[in-house]
């Protein structure tokens, strides 16, 4: 509920406080009246002649009553008696100049006796009221009477300050969506031409590739209202609500148009209907259905553009996707080194930088970086920046920075067995030995036996010279070579194994695995896929009829192929360390004294 909402209740329930509060204090000072005379000041009045009338108002049931005394001064008292006769004997006998009347005690009607209780009542129906009328028109965040209203929130173009300057890496997306802003502006110029813009856009990508951003620069360009939400609000527990939250979107937008819907995250409502075990009548697949109506009954004329953004266009249903409702799909990937450099840049426009910053070899470390990973790379080096009292960026901030985000915050103060620091020495280096000497995965960039936030016992990291848009059979070989390069170093040098490897060893043989399975790089199963499917049947009515698509022999074969390649690249990598045994011995006395070396002091090895 909104503040101004919660600022009327609060109003009325004060105004109910000071009601109940009243009529609370008007009875207690009905009741303290009578109580401020007593009998005794009434006795001693009598003698000294100070009353004039006496009124005498007795109960017909009892002989109780109250006694209204008038005095000769103008003035009057009251006070109660349990009986009345008595008081009446004694002035008749005493004091005959008195005057005494005898009247029934005054009783409140039956208008008085219960106004208290319809005025409190009706404070209180007016207030329950009020809230819920309050609560019908309260929008999104209302719980009593809005469930079906949109949550989406609206922003006007003149308010969205993100443009297409603001979104860098993304040159061709930004290409494809030039024209929906064009349509925004002038809708005019395409109905004339007979052209059908988009009815929806959908953003597909990883998560933090900037498909929110472009969404945003979209509206910020054409500047027209901006109506953002995510698929998770149209879904309740009460069937319904979603489809009707859905048709308040869509008759909100009409009323703002042109404009544009913004869902994030559709996937949560726009899944493939009857996937499940819910059936066809679950509230989810009541909102797609809604969806789907409002989206294909939209005019040529009406301005209203849908843009969704999803990592897992796989598990939409084929009914939103089709021309007419979604029609156009753009896929935002992660940048390439240019594009990194470009986010990069944009980033630190209010940020200050050291001499020693180049964002292009940051660019290149930071392989496979989305645009938020690398803002949030450029926010913790300003963050380190600070912490030393420093209004600019050195690329020692950034490198710190590199390492908590990738791999974890280091833990230098963490007290390490001289054993295991020479274990660790020697796996690292037998990792950026192959790293150095394989053609197509190196060249090594920091070498480190400090241990990690993330259990790492220390890390090798590589500087790949540019983004790979495939993989290549030597490549993929290459790459298991120096997962394994770290247990070998450890078999060679101490004799023994550690644990130290797990995570290379289920690397490896991921890579392997999908060599034999996947893309056909073995010569005995040769070109057929034989990958699982598991990883696209996402639901579990999918899932329950599946059947592995070979039998026992092809999968013997596999696993035969599979071992074949991790003890070949195993030789093969142990060779290589086992011919440069001095750099392993040099590198390794140089990690247990420095703890990191960098890629000049690493190659130096080699010229020694």
């Amino acid at each position: 509920m909104n503040k101004g909402a919660r600022a009327g209740i609060g109003f009325y329930l004060a105004i109910l406080l000071i009601a109940i509060i009243g009529i609370y204090m008007y009875y207690e000072s009905m009741q303290n009246q009578v109580e401020e005379y007593t009998i005794n000041q009434f006795q001693s009045d009598l003698k000294e002649g100070e009353v004039s009338r006496v009124v005498l108002k007795q109960n017909e049931e009892v002989p109780t009553g109250v006694v209204n005394v008038s005095f000769r001064k103008g003035s009057s008292r009251s006070f109660y008696v349990s009986d009345v006769n008595i008081i009446t004997e004694q002035i008749l006998a005493d004091y005959p100049d008195v005057k005494v009347y005898i009247s029934d005690v005054d009783r409140p009607g039956m208008l008085a006796q219960i106004l208290p209780y319809i005025i409190i009542g009706g404070i209180c129906i007016f207030l329950f009221m009020m809230i819920t009328s309050q609560s019908a028109g309260g929008g999104g965040g209302n719980k009593v009477m809005g469930f079906g209203k949109s949550k989406a929130k609206m922003t006007n173009g003149e308010e969205i300050n993100v443009d297409f300057t603001k979104v860098a890496g993304l040159q061709e997306e930004k290409e494809e969506v030039k024209e929906i802003v064009d349509f925004l502006k002038e809708p005019q110029r395409f109905v004339e031409a007979g052209a059908r813009i988009p009815k929806g856009v959908i953003l597909v990508g990883p998560p933090g590739t900037g498909k929110t951003l472009l969404a945003k620069a979209i509206a910020g360009e054409a500047k027209v209202p901006f109506f953002s939400i995510s698929g998770s609000d149209f879904v309740e527990m009460f069937v319904g609500v979603g489809a009707a939250r859905v048709r308040d979107l869509f008759e909100e937008a009409k009323k703002n148009a042109p404009c544009i819907i913004f869902i994030d995250e559709i996937d949560a409502v726009a899944r493939r209907r009857g996937s499940g075990l819910g059936g066809g009548h679950d509230e989810r697949e009541q909102t797609l259905n809604q969806m789907l109506v409002e989206m294909d009954g939209f005019g040529v004329n009406e301005g209203i553009i849908v843009i969704a953004a999803t990592n897992r266009v796989d598990i939409l249903d084929p009914a939103i996707l089709r021309p007419g409702r979604f029609d156009r799909k753009i896929a935002v990937g992660k940048p390439d080194v240019k594009g990194r450099e470009e986010i990069l840049a944009v980033h630190t426009r209010d940020k200050s930088l050291a001499e020693d910053v180049d964002l292009h070899q940051i660019a290149r470390t930071t392989a496979g970086f989305a645009g938020a990973d690398l803002e949030n790379l450029m926010n913790e080096a300003a963050i380190y920046a600070a912490r030393d009292m420093r209004r600019f960026i050195k690329k020692e901030d950034i490198d710190r920075a590199f390492i908590k985000v990738g791999i974890g915050t280091e833990k230098k103060s963490r007290l390490v067995p001289e054993k295991e620091r020479r274990i660790t020495a020697y796996h690292e280096t037998g990792h950026a030995i192959l790293f150095h000497l394989l053609p197509d995965v190196g060249p090594v960039y920091t070498v480190s036996i400090i241990p990690t936030g993330m259990g790492a016992a220390g890390y090798t990291m590589p500087l790949p010279e540019n983004d790979n848009v495939f993989m290549t059979k030597g490549k993929m070989l290459q790459d298991i070579k120096v997962s394994l390069g770290g247990r070998i170093a450890e078999e060679l040098i101490f004799e023994d194994i550690t644990t130290g490897a797990s995570q290379d060893i289920k690397q490896a043989t991921a890579y392997a695995r999908a060599m034999v399975t996947k893309y056909g790089m073995s010569e005995k199963l040769g070109l057929i896929n034989y990958e699982s499917q598991e990883e696209d049947e996402v639901f579990l009515g999918r899932d329950l009829g599946h059947a592995r698509p070979y039998g026992e022999a092809i999968a013997k074969v596999i696993d035969e192929e599979v071992k074949r390649i991790v003890d070949e690249c195993y030789q093969d990598a142990k060779a290589i360390i086992m011919e440069h045994m001095d750099v392993l011995h040099r590198c390794s006395e140089l990690l247990l004294e420095k703890e990191r070396i960098d890629q000049t002091e690493f190659e130096a090895l080699f010229v020694g």
